[in-house]
């Protein structure tokens, strides 16, 4: 389910992957909620391209490290390759 990063309160989060279109950061929450996954997620910039590198803006999804590898196996199981 999403939360507010003030959820997880000192608890240490990962970054388990940076949805780089809304359609894909909209189908991971769903995944994610489906799964009973706690997630956070905030936009961020990110360095894209491959001939002409531009900063880009994207969805980066953070887990609490407890459960950083359950919310990656429902990732991989689902096609997604995880940070």
């Amino acid at each position: 389910m999403r939360r507010e990063p003030e959820f997880f309160q000192q608890e240490e989060l990962d970054l388990v992957y940076i949805a780089k279109k809304l359609g894909e950061a909209l189908k991971l929450e769903e995944l994610l909620t489906a799964a009973g996954v706690d997630y956070a997620v905030e936009t961020d910039e990110y360095l894209g391209g491959v001939v002409f590198r531009n900063v880009r803006v994207g969805a980066f999804f953070y887990v609490a490290r407890t459960s950083s590898e359950p919310a990656r196996q429902v990732l991989l199981t689902n096609g997604y390759r995880p940070q």
